[in-house]
């Protein structure tokens, strides 16, 4: 079979690597001129154990499964990883309620253990931190992004994957297959036939969901940009730390992430995208960060924050916690078409098991 992914994301390679094993011919088309240069390189290259989405939904059952799949894929493929697990945090007494509801979920989900911890115990294990109680996840892990998506596109294009980059979509039109319009580098544009379509375009799956045609049924998607401050200096603790989020799961709270060589950041927080290519960090914004970061470390100082870098995550918009919609478009008057809509965080963390979705519905 042959099929065309449009984005060249960490989802779009994990269903390039999971269609291209097993037998299609896959090209996928990248408007930029690397790999993952939006949403998958700008995050907090964080691995979720499955604690914070409701139970029946599909980012709980694709964040427990991918974050299987993703570990053992680093193992097995060399991506560097380290499971170092994440503590949340309840700074008040009036958040462990919260807090409590969190365990709960998570055991519904199927996620890793959480430990229990009161607040001498944070104390007495980080110094540092201050809290009236805790819950250690042991199952959540950090990972090389940038390796990881190096490694699905050696893979898929080793088994005959085409990544295609400055390679455009312009136009879609329906035959006896899905035809589409690629201006390439050169300006110049070519046709390419084929038998599906995946769209993984991420911030801009929305826009590419309408080449088609009009879809009176498409959901509204927002850009919500999260930035995010280095910290100088030893980090507080030797795991993620995490407050306790929103109930609508706008984001998760300003929180400290780790990278590979045990430096740590705070971020992201939340707001609007004004702009799709605005990626600058506002200094302005540290006495926001500081203020959150303090609630639970409050030796921390301003001079030792640091503007890092921002991300843009695309949201679906409706009431309560929105999940990803896998959207095919047989329902819609669209065969073959697929869309890819909402798929922000725990997007990472379940790439290989949407890749894994899409092989199972194009009947592998």
């Amino acid at each position: 079979m042959r099929v065309a992914i449009i984005g060249a994301g960490v989802v779009g390679l994990a269903v390039a690597d999971a269609l291209s094993q097993h037998g299609h011919v896959v090209w996928v088309l990248e408007k930029n001129a690397q790999i993952g240069e939006e949403t998958s390189s700008r995050n907090s290259e964080v691995v979720h154990a499955g604690l914070y989405y409701p139970a029946d939904s599909m980012k709980a059952r694709l964040c427990v499964e991918g974050r299987a799949r993703l570990l053992a894929f680093c193992v097995r493929e060399g991506v560097a990883h380290r499971t170092c697990g994440k503590l949340l945090v309840a700074a008040e007494t009036v958040e462990m309620a919260a807090l409590d509801a969190l365990d709960v979920r998570a055991r519904a989900n199927g996620a890793e253990p959480l430990v229990p911890l009161s607040g001498v115990e944070i104390h007495r294990r980080w110094p540092e931190l201050r809290a009236v109680a805790g819950l250690l996840s042991t199952g959540t892990a950090i990972i090389d992004s940038h390796g990881l998506m190096a490694r699905l596109r050696q893979r898929a294009e080793a088994a005959g994957t085409h990544v295609l980059l400055r390679h455009r979509v312009q136009a879609v039109t329906r035959t006896a297959d899905w035809n589409l319009t690629v201006t390439q580098p050169n300006g110049e544009d070519t046709g390419l036939q084929v038998d599906k379509v995946v769209n993984a375009a991420g911030l801009w799956a929305d826009a590419v969901a309408t080449l088609p045609g009009h879809d009176p049924l498409l959901p509204k998607q927002v850009l919500v940009k999260g930035n995010y401050f280095r910290v100088s200096g030893p980090p507080p603790a030797d795991v993620l730390v995490y407050p306790v989020p929103s109930p609508a799961l706008v984001g998760l709270g300003t929180h400290l992430t780790l990278d590979l060589n045990g430096n740590a950041r705070l971020g992201p927080d939340v707001e609007p995208a004004r702009d799709r290519h605005d990626y600058t960090v506002d200094v302005a914004r540290l006495q926001q960060f500081l203020d959150a970061a303090r609630r639970f470390w409050p030796n921390l100082t301003a001079d030792r924050l640091h503007p890092a870098y921002a991300g843009i995550r695309p949201k679906l918009v409706g009431d309560g916690v929105q999940d990803f919609l896998i959207r095919e478009g047989s329902l819609h008057g669209r065969p073959g078409w697929v869309d890819l809509l909402g798929i922000e965080s725990p997007g990472l963390t379940a790439s290989l098991a949407i890749g894994a979705e899409i092989a199972r519905e194009f009947g592998r």
